[in-house]
């Protein structure tokens, strides 16, 4: 394990010293140069940091945003659960509260209606849109924001765009949880302090969400109001993978107790995990059907590559085949040739040997060959005669 001295030569203050020995104490993760990257990517965010590694090594996908087309968000009305708690200050009642909810809806519709006017002419004309601020600096922002006026103790926020966590939600299949967050409202201050950062709710938003948030002052946030329909604050959403599309299964405005929102939120995940059961059913089923047809198309290519082999063995076996009858068919025909050639040879040497003299001539010299297998030859030849004829 590596070790800090005297900041190790990273440029490191004390307190982020401290940071980086505890995450790397939490994670295992050995190279110190490592496990200050993370933490630098994360704003030195001990708690998002460690989170990020665990659920790498779980397998999930980080809590880092991933860029990606959106998909669509629809609202489920015939079964969506809603909640709904007046301001404690009792605004939200009587002729005042009725008249304010009437205008919220009213603004609200104008709104929405003058967006996608927008966005219609915008796609006729071709105009290419491009947001006045960046979208996942307005997250950041707010989770820093949010931090510095209330606590770090709350669920793990997403960081990224609304679109991002959409996206993520859909891919890893988990509840996503969605937070607008409004200075405005009445009882914003008591929810943050009291309700998002209990212990309880901490664990449970943890386990069960990928957990997002916005201020509604942003243009990320009028766009995420413009998305979910939001009136009310504190605003939350539950959304789900449902038919293959996220769908808004719940939503939650006005305060609400630790108590009363951990009791909220099991309703809508036991009632809706089925839907998460069945698209990971779905999905595994789909992961097994290709992972048969891989498997049957490697038996295919490994038969096919074994018929080959067979193939190029017998092709092999064929060429040497013929390479030996054409070695041993040259072997005949050159002992053959050779034959030929001694054979002619000895009628060319008979008629090179002159006729034998007769016994009377007074030069003739009578030789005689004993043979190895014990036959006597006798020739008479000439004084005058050749070694060579002899």
């Amino acid at each position: 394990m590596d070790y800090i001295g005297e900041n190790g030569g990273l440029g490191l203050t004390t307190d982020q010293t401290e940071k980086v020995l505890q995450f790397q104490d939490l994670t295992g993760i050995e190279d110190i140069t490592i496990c200050r990257d993370v933490l630098q990517r994360h704003q030195w965010n001990l708690e998002v940091a460690v989170q990020e590694q665990l659920n790498i090594k779980e397998g999930r996908p980080s809590v880092y945003a991933s860029e990606s087309r959106p998909p669509a968000v629809v609202s489920d009305h015939l079964g969506q659960h809603i909640y709904y708690t007046p301001p404690t200050d009792g605004s939200g009642s009587g002729i005042k509260g009725l008249v304010k909810t009437v205008f919220s809806f009213m603004w609200n519709m104008c709104y929405n209606t003058l967006i996608t006017i927008l966005q219609l002419s915008r796609r006729l004309l071709g105009i290419e849109f491009r947001p006045r601020t960046d979208p996942v600096q307005e997250v950041m922002e707010f989770i820093a924001a949010y931090e510095e006026k209330y606590s770090q103790q709350h669920p793990v926020f997403y960081q990224g765009t609304f679109s991002q966590v959409l996206n993520d939600a859909k891919r890893e299949l988990r509840f996503l949880l969605v937070y607008l967050h409004s200075t405005n409202a009445t009882d914003t201050d008591a929810f943050c302090r009291d309700t998002l950062a209990n212990p309880d709710i901490i664990r449970y938003v943890n386990q069960h969400f990928l957990f997002w948030g916005c201020s509604i002052n942003s243009d990320e946030g009028q766009r995420t109001i413009n998305a979910v329909k939001a009136s009310h604050y504190p605003f939350l959403a539950v959304l789900v993978l449902k038919e293959n599309r996220m769908t808004i299964v719940a939503r939650m405005e006005g305060y609400a107790d630790p108590g009363l929102l951990a009791q909220r939120l099991r309703s809508v995940v036991s009632e809706y995990e089925v839907n998460l059961v069945s698209a990971r059913a779905d999905r595994f089923e789909a992961s097994v059907n290709r992972s048969l047809r891989s498997q049957q198309d490697e038996a295919f290519m490994e038969s096919l590559r074994a018929d080959q082999e067979k193939e190029r063995r017998r092709e092999e076996q064929r060429r040497q085949q013929e390479e030996e009858i054409r070695r041993l068919e040259e072997e005949r025909r050159a002992e053959e040739v050779r034959r030929e050639s001694i054979a002619q040879e000895k009628v060319n040497s008979v008629y090179k040997v002159p006729e034998e003299p007769p016994a009377s001539h007074p030069d003739a010299v009578h030789v005689v060959f004993k043979l190895p297998c014990g036959t006597r030859l006798e020739r008479r030849f000439l004084k005058s005669h050749s070694l060579e004829v002899l």
